[in-house]
């Protein structure tokens, strides 16, 4: 008889605060599942435990088959390629039964979660500052934002069926990097429109750098704008819907009903303006970040020459953010002895270029929130 063990894999985060919640979430899982299926989980870079280390752990309590699961909303580059790219690996070198399930995705009860944050920071909103009908608010939904056109389209699903099931007067989707609209320009279009009340809902996981970014341009954006009520309403983090749709994703491995939706993956399809990247290779780019936690680039805004009180993503302009990195690293061979030795790698990520890049609504939009000096 095989021994069933929980693998969720999530991205990892610069910023603490993040790395717990997601750790709390863990915790909290296995009162979803069979209480005799063990629970671990890992991150792809930044954050500690890595994704091995959990897999390492569910192998020393004698699991030999694993349901792995992504702790991701949506399917793109990390989720189709990366996390399979290492869950493989490992499988393989350690002859593992892993199986691979697919992303939350839009799901009713992900809806639900979902529109029960928009409710409590709109109740609060009307308890603070006088009741606004819902037709005179307008709802900004703030995404990830990705290289892959399949998982931004599927933060407009989210924000549709939201505006629609709550009905909010009118709806913006926005993005907090990569693609475009971000955050900024988006909530600025949003002011435009007339609206007593803007919600900003960041269909987002867990807290986090890209947090602090989307209330940070919130509040720039309110101050701008002082005759509209700007109301930042709370994440997703750990409602019970989210739990309950993690739960479902790991069963369903069982039923053989994880298969992602491919049908608009630009690794299998010629999506318009991604035609290039059908076939790429399914392989990892995170290995020279993983582990570094708070000591990564870009998680101390406090010393960060580009920004001031948040961290805009102005390090992603003009090459600012190299690729390429030295690192020193701790070898183990097993047998108690170790050694520390550095070395240079050359860490190009061979990551196609986005094919929009210089839109002025997407990253280039924070240019103008840079030091005179770094311009």
């Amino acid at each position: 008889m095989s021994k069933i063990g929980v693998m969720i894999c999530g991205h990892g985060s610069r910023s603490q605060a993040a790395v717990d919640e997601f750790a709390v979430l863990a915790e909290k899982l296995p009162g979803y599942l069979p209480p005799d299926w063990p629970v671990e989980y890992g991150y792809l870079e930044f954050a500690n435990p890595l994704i091995r280390d959990g897999l390492d752990s569910l192998r020393e309590q004698g699991c030999d088959h694993i349901l792995a699961v992504p702790g991701m909303l949506f399917a793109a580059m990390h989720a189709k390629n990366d996390i399979p790219s290492v869950l493989n690996t490992y499988g393989a070198t350690h002859d593992l039964k892993v199986q691979y399930g697919r992303e939350l995705g839009v799901d009713p009860k992900m809806i639900l979660a979902a529109s029960e944050r928009v409710r409590e920071a709109v109740d609060k909103a009307n308890a603070e500052n006088g009741d606004v009908p819902l037709s005179k608010t307008c709802l900004v939904v703030i995404g990830r934002g990705a290289s892959d056109p399949d998982a931004n389209s599927n933060v407009s699903k989210i924000a549709r069926i939201l505006w629609e099931g709550m009905g909010f007067g009118w709806c913006e989707v926005g993005y907090s990097g990569v693609t475009f609209p971000l955050v900024e320009p988006c909530l600025e279009h949003a002011a435009k429109l007339g609206y007593k009340r803007i919600v900003v809902f960041p269909y987002f996981l867990f807290t986090g750098i890209l947090i602090d970014r989307i209330y940070g341009f919130a509040d720039m954006v309110a101050a701008a704008n002082p005759d509209i009520d700007f109301v930042k309403a709370g994440y997703l983090n750990d409602h019970p819907q989210v739990l309950a749709t993690f739960a479902e994703r790991v069963t369903e491995i069982l039923e053989g009903q994880n298969v992602m939706n491919c049908a608009m993956c630009k690794y299998r399809a010629q999506v318009l303006g991604f035609e290039a990247e059908v076939g790429m290779p399914q392989e990892s780019h995170h290995h020279h970040v993983e582990g570094q936690g708070a000591s990564a680039p870009g998680s101390n805004v406090a010393d960060c020459q580009l920004c001031d009180t948040f961290c805009t993503g102005a390090c992603r302009l003009d090459g600012a953010h190299d690729h390429h990195h030295g690192h020193s690293h701790s070898h183990d061979h097993g047998d108690g002895h170790s050694h520390d030795h550095s070395h240079s790698h050359d860490h190009d990520h061979h990551h196609p270029p986005y094919p929009h890049a210089t839109h002025p609504h997407g990253p280039e939009s924070v240019r103008k929130h840079m030091k005179q000096d770094d311009k």
